[in-house]
């Protein structure tokens, strides 16, 4: 999982469809944009936060994404009060932050998350332990309030098919508001 790349990560493409045309969209720690880019080309509302303007400097002028510079890791939280659609966090870790994205995410928002876990130490960086989930702990998060999330998606181990082996934990959830579509019966003929 490389957070220079302009391309979106494949757990993130793949649940993307949960997101609905216009929903407006928290890319935590956004870096320089790669999924701020990719939802607002999929005609989301974008607000993509991150400590490094530079990095956020490289979505300026996308009319789908509002930038903002901000410490997540002092301070209270910067967003009281706003509501998300969807939360995208990739390749970010600061535990202090869950119940913030909890309480941010509509009753029927989509929480994507995929970052490094224990045992990532093996194979380079990150390798401090406050930056590595441990066992199922995204499964945690999903069920903190003020409700349990559903979830539609959870991997966890090692994943070989980036530029290096790596540990991570994905998560894919819904909140428990969210309505399904209804299924369309096939036609026989």
């Amino acid at each position: 999982m490389n957070h220079r790349r302009l391309d979106p990560s494949p757990w993130i493409v793949r649940f993307a469809h949960l997101v609905p045309v216009g929903a407006r969209v928290l890319d935590l720690a956004a870096g320089h944009g790669r999924h701020a880019r990719f939802f607002a080309d999929r005609g989301a509302q974008v607000v993509a936060v991150d400590r490094d303007a530079a990095a956020l400097a490289s979505l300026d002028g996308h009319r789908s994404v509002a930038n903002r510079v901000l410490d997540l890791e002092s301070g209270a939280w910067p967003l009281e009060g706003e509501r998300f659609d969807a939360i995208v966090v990739v390749n970010y870790l600061h535990r202090r932050l869950f119940p913030h994205l909890r309480t941010a995410l509509q009753p029927d928002g989509v929480l994507l998350y995929e970052t490094f876990a224990m045992g990532n130490e093996a194979y380079g960086r990150p390798a401090n332990p406050d930056f590595l989930l441990c066992r199922d702990e995204l499964l945690t998060v999903a069920a903190l309030p003020p409700s349990p999330l559903t979830v539609v998606a959870f991997e966890q181990g090692r994943d070989a098919d980036g530029a290096r082996p790596s540990v991570v934990q994905r998560l894919a959830a819904v909140g428990a508001a969210r309505v399904w579509p209804p299924l369309v019966a096939p036609t026989t003929t």
